[in-house]
């Protein structure tokens, strides 16, 4: 066992200092249970979790000023999901290292989401009491940074949809989107989108890329137009 924990650690260029920790993270409850052992990686998914949710929650505050507290809520919400935990957790090939009870190594345990989803937060688990928040958080970031900008930057809390979906209820014709205006730096811009029907300015958006921006500007146009 601590081999195949050495092995994941050296694969993926992670430092422990103190491999049982791994080696516990590593364990699934389905071959702790055969073994009659009283170890397995559950406590360190709780712990992964909160690590998790706090690291992702800290650089979405950093890095999104302009972000209500709802919002931030729904893109930490959209990224700390299954989904993308498993794709982390296939990135490093985890379910090859994992220790899986008869049952679950039978059923294709080692591709299912959500064992993949649950030991990647041991892991963070095991890596925050072995290394301590920063390196724990450098390790997160670089293997999820782009996929929490994506939500980010993407229709998250989907507004545009929502007004096409009401304009078309009223009429054949849709909205137009135009950016109206750019400022800053070209690290660090600022968009300014109009929504419009028939020629009609509904409703302008402020934001820190384009999609955040009509986004924005949906938003407002809806609370006009169900007034």
């Amino acid at each position: 066992m601590s081999e195949r924990a050495k092995a994941f650690a050296q694969a993926n260029q992670i430092t422990f200092n103190n491999l049982n920790l791994l080696v516990t993270a590593l364990t699934h409850p389905s071959y702790a249970q055969e073994q009659g052992m009283t170890e397995n990686n559950q406590r360190l998914e709780f712990l992964g979790d909160a690590v998790l949710n706090l690291v992702v929650a800290n650089y979405l505050y950093i890095a999104y000023p302009n972000q209500s507290e709802g919002v931030l809520t729904k893109i930490r919400a959209k990224v700390v999901c299954e989904r993308y935990l498993a794709k982390f957790a296939r990135a490093l090939n985890l379910g090859d290292y994992l220790i899986l009870g008869r049952g679950e190594e039978n059923s294709g345990g080692r591709n299912r989401n959500s064992i993949l989803a649950d030991a990647l937060e041991a892991v963070i688990g095991a890596l925050f009491l072995d290394q301590g928040l920063e390196y724990t958080e450098s390790f997160i970031l670089k293997n999820m940074q782009k996929d929490i900008d994506a939500v980010a930057d993407g229709d998250f809390y989907d507004y545009k949809s929502r007004l096409q979906e009401l304009v078309q209820s009223m009429s054949r014709e849709n909205v137009t989107y135009n950016i109206l205006k750019e400022t800053g730096p070209a690290h660090d811009r600022t968009f300014v989108a109009g929504v419009s029907f028939q020629s009609r300015l509904l409703a302008t958006g402020t934001g820190k890329t384009k999609k955040e921006a009509e986004q924005k500007a949906a938003e407002r146009a809806l609370k006009e137009l169900i007034k």
